[in-house]
């Protein structure tokens, strides 16, 4: 289990967003944390203290208004921390080899993989031919619909039909190096995590998974491991005190 550091970016600006409440309309989500400080010095940061593997988000779509300022900010911490950082948002076979370039060390990917609601297994093909498996990092963010959760694509708004379950998570391992996956209904609430989410993810355990969403405390950070069997990476955003919060994050560093 090991820290993977984010830096999500919206209109232009670093922020820590509750991630339910993004909505492409008028450009709108409910911000936990908006800081004055550009995508780069965070970068530069996780490099400095030795941090690698953390995710770059664009949260805004390509028919933003916003879109080319927050292209710039992702690109730039790419840049400031070449092959440290991965990056999503907007990622397609035709562009995923510019941000590998510009100094990302995977592309990760959802809506272009999962089209119309189904899993697109020509386009995850086309991907895997531009950049190679070993590049893609596929984002299984999920929101509970009943008792099982499904794949939300579109910055997190739309549903698949395509429910996380082990199978699934085999099928798709062999073509990626890594799963990404928020549990979208807690994310940026530091309410505590997706218990069941977390625990089907430590128990497949067949690949790097990065779990995202509700670490609010150390003692949450504890639970999580303990659910998780220690299996599974982490990300924390707005509950640090780099963005607000209360975690320290000198502490998480010398995990």
């Amino acid at each position: 289990m090991r820290f993977r550091p984010c830096i999500d970016i919206h209109n232009g600006k670093v922020k820590q967003i509750v991630g339910g409440s993004l909505k492409d309309k008028d450009n709108q989500a409910v911000t936990n944390f908006s800081s004055e400080l550009d995508a780069s010095y965070y970068a530069k940061m996780y490099q400095k203290d030795g941090l690698t593997g953390g995710h770059i988000i664009l949260l805004n779509a390509k028919d933003s208004k916003y879109y080319e300022a927050t292209k710039a900010q992702a690109v730039g911490a790419l840049k400031a921390y070449p092959g440290g950082m991965q990056i999503g948002g907007g990622i397609t076979a035709e562009n995923a080899g510019a941000y590998l370039a510009a100094g990302a060390s995977h592309v990760i990917v959802t809506s272009y993989v999962f089209r119309d609601g189904m899993l697109n297994r020509e386009n995850l093909n086309r991907l895997e031919r531009a950049v190679g498996k070993e590049h893609i990092v596929l984002d299984l963010s999920c929101r509970r619909r009943g008792a099982d959760y499904y794949i939300v694509t579109d910055r997190w708004q739309k549903f698949t039909e395509v429910k996380l379950t082990e199978d699934i998570l085999d099928e798709l391992s062999e073509k990626c190096d890594e799963f990404l996956v928020h549990g979208v209904d807690v994310e940026g609430q530091a309410s505590g995590v997706e218990e069941k989410l977390v625990e089907l993810l430590g128990s497949w355990g067949k690949q790097p998974v990065t779990y995202a969403g509700g670490i609010g405390s150390m003692e949450e950070l504890m639970h999580f491991q303990k659910i998780s069997d220690g299996k599974l990476d982490f990300t924390i955003g707005s509950a640090l005190d780099l963005f607000g919060g209360k975690i320290s994050y000198e502490q998480i560093c010398r995990l």
